[in-house]
């Protein structure tokens, strides 16, 4: 029953609702919250239905938008464009707020390599396009939006546009642009969602196994932490503080408890704590930390100190006191002020030495060991504020959406091109919404928006993104589809999409190894495609796809604007 639901709310709409809105002589405000209402759950129904478990997800919407567009569903103009470059926004700067950081890592590890496949990507799509425009003989226009369309990349329409403007052909070339677009987006949608498909049949793909690869390579670059016990047998440390010890910075070891020779009471230590023969200390740090520091000062013990008596308590406790944020721990000295160690931080689920170089994020976990009395006053002076982790702080959003649609804007000079490229709506957004994911906070501003928030956010921009270019496309889609031009265009289009993906994505499988998840994340960002990416998302619950996304995007919309420029001017 579900499958049908959307074509029947459909019709019912073209038969009943359509009739009702003109007899009452309703807004178009009213008449678009009513049509998008209808998409949204029709087209959300739609990407729910799963065939062997896999479904469209959200991507459901964009066709549930064309069907209900099909049947007469429109929307005001400046309406419809607000809603969709709104939604567009939202989607991408949350997207960049949640995985700033992770982008800057995976570009240190694979930046190279991510963005090498995106730009073969690219460069195929251009080359194919430039084949069929000899081969058919197409108009320099018509290649121009079909490549547009085909890689679902509006910026690029835009750009195309602009350079068929100076021609004398003026409204009859952008009319052409326009059409072919507008005939290869829906297409394109499909062939990168068939592609993921294609690809994740033909390797027998497990998506729980990915994951769980992802999980076990540890794509963020930090290793597992773990505790060992170690007999200080070096007679050179007596007396010694910890922080003291030659060489401690570079292993990032922390002190956290410690029994004293001839003692069965453990105590709380940090960087204050002098050494001496035969004390037996517990120490957090990474396995390589922890292996080069131990034979600095002893030998391992099997001793547990947390399962002995003493004063030494443990807490997890959230930063959220803006006047410790950004500053190194080195700085914050609360082993000198407060008498605590901070042992290790939790961020975004990734567990990290603390370091006297570390910086608190708002959001981090802060593991700190000392006394009762002593951790209720380093929990204070942190925050630990739950109240706060669980709020959204609107101020900064609608600050960093505000300069991100100003980056968006600014023009950017490439050599060769007659018209200064932008990043527009989606792109500028999203390096705003990044640089500020690193920055963290600045004053009272803080980039920091709760997981479940976030993901709400995002879900509610693709679906408004969706809804309206599935409206807007519906309306000559399938006319064009089946003239014999329409077909000619789609499979033209068809073809752009998919061979270079497959290609790309397959020689990133066979030769480089690379992660299903993190190909379908490059694959979704060399089209610039929010509707690939959350069908990519949609496949398992990780940040993988998301995170190569954004790593490839801005290299690709560059790329895209000025290969379709490219397009017009050499060859109109």
């Amino acid at each position: 029953m579900t499958k049908y639901f959307p074509i029947a709310l459909a019709v019912m709409y073209r038969l009943f609702i359509d009739r009702l809105l003109r007899a009452s002589h309703v807004s178009p405000i009213t008449t678009a919250i009513l049509i998008i209402t209808l998409v949204a759950v029709s087209g959300l129904l739609l990407g729910s239905i799963r065939v062997r478990g896999i479904g469209l997800g959200p991507a459901g919407v964009l066709f549930a938008g064309i069907l209900f567009g099909h049947f007469g569903a429109s929307i005001d103009h400046n309406i419809a464009d607000f809603t969709k470059e709104f939604g567009l926004i939202l989607f991408v700067f949350t997207i960049g707020i949640q995985l700033g950081p992770g982008i800057i890592d995976l570009w240190k590890k694979q930046g190279l390599m991510l963005n090498g496949m995106a730009a073969a990507i690219v460069l195929q799509g251009t080359a194919i396009v430039i084949g069929f425009l000899f081969l058919l003989d197409l108009p320099a226009f018509t290649a121009a939006g079909l490549f547009s369309g085909a890689t679902t990349n509006t910026p690029s329409l835009g750009a195309a546009e602009q350079a068929a403007s100076m021609f004398e052909s003026g409204d009859g070339a952008i009319e052409s642009l326009t059409s072919a677009y507008a005939v290869a987006y829906p297409g394109g949608i499909i062939g990168i969602i068939a592609s993921m498909l294609l690809m994740r049949r033909l390797f027998g793909v497990d998506v729980a196994k990915e994951v769980e690869d992802l999980s076990r390579q540890d794509t963020n670059g930090h290793e597992p932490i773990e505790r060992r016990c170690v007999v200080v047998d070096n007679a050179h440390l007596s007396a010694v503080p910890f922080g003291q010890i030659p060489g401690l910075e570079e292993t990032g070891v922390r002190i956290s408890r410690i029994k004293r020779a001839g003692d069965n009471v453990v105590h709380a230590a940090n960087e204050k704590t002098e050494l001496h023969e035969g004390d037996i200390v517990q120490v957090v740090g990474t396995q390589s930390g922890l292996d080069r520091f131990t034979p600095m000062i002893g030998t391992l013990h099997n001793m547990d100190l947390m399962e002995t008596d003493g004063d030494a308590e443990f807490r997890r406790v959230y930063v959220t006191e803006s006047r410790v944020l950004q500053k190194s721990l080195r700085a914050l000295s609360l082993d000198q002020v407060l008498d605590v160690t901070i042992t290790r931080i939790n961020r975004a689920g990734v567990e990290m030495t603390a370091r006297g170089s570390s910086r608190f994020h708002y959001g981090d976990i802060a593991h700190i060991v000392g006394k009762k009395e002593d951790l209720d006053r380093a929990t204070e002076f942190l925050g630990n504020s739950i109240k706060s982790m669980r709020e959204t702080r609107f101020s900064p959003l609608f600050v960093g959406i505000a300069i991100g649609v100003i980056v968006g804007m600014i023009p950017i000079t490439i050599p060769g091109l007659p018209f200064p490229v932008r990043l527009g709506f989606a792109g500028g957004p999203l390096i705003a919404a990044v640089a500020f994911s690193l920055v963290g906070s600045i004053g009272k501003f803080v980039w920091y928006i709760p997981y479940s928030a976030n993901l709400a956010l995002r879900e509610l921009g693709i679906i408004l993104f969706l809804a309206c270019a599935g409206l807007g496309a519906g309306k000559s889609f399938f006319e064009l589809a089946v003239s014999t031009e329409g077909v000619k265009w789609m499979a033209v289009g068809l073809v752009v999409t998919m061979v270079p993906l497959l290609t790309t994505g397959i020689a990133a499988r066979m030769l480089w190894q690379q992660n299903f998840l993190t190909i379908c994340g490059v694959i979704a960002g060399s089209m610039t495609d929010p509707p690939a990416l959350a069908f990519a998302n949609s496949q398992a619950d990780s940040e993988a796809s998301s995170t190569a996304y954004a790593a490839v995007y801005p290299l690709t919309m560059i790329l895209r604007i000025v290969a379709a420029q490219a397009i017009v001017m050499l060859f109109a």
